[in-house]
């Protein structure tokens, strides 16, 4: 068991999914409900599979739970694109936080990989 709090890449996971609930609330109207629900979830689900991750029991099953995180960035970075796209999030914006769902993504990957060579 790991001590996820101490974990770089859960620390900027976290703040990511704040920014990202941030971005959220200003996406106004019915033609975004869909589109701030998942950007949320997804969000969300980078740092919250990182955290349960941290409580398996192996290095393999904590891999796993990286995997889902390391896809989750990918969803969040697009819905991101998509929002931009949509014109409900400026380009400066997007490119900050797509940019750092990126480097999390990378981070998290070579975390995973650090850790299945261990074990």
């Amino acid at each position: 068991m790991r001590d996820y709090h101490k974990l770089e890449i859960w620390r900027r996971a976290h703040a990511l999914a704040i920014n990202v609930h941030d971005v959220a609330r200003a996406l106004r109207g019915g033609q975004f409900a869909a589109l701030r629900s998942q950007l949320t979830r997804a969000a969300d689900s980078v740092a919250t599979n990182i955290v349960e991750g941290s409580g398996a029991a192996s290095a393999r099953e904590f891999a796993r739970f990286l995997d889902v995180s390391i896809k989750s960035t990918s969803e969040t970075e697009y819905h991101l694109l998509s929002a931009r796209d949509r014109k409900a999030l400026a380009d400066r914006r997007y490119h900050e936080l797509a940019s750092e769902a990126v480097a999390i993504r990378r981070m998290t990957y070579a975390y995973r990989k650090r850790l299945l060579e261990e074990s």
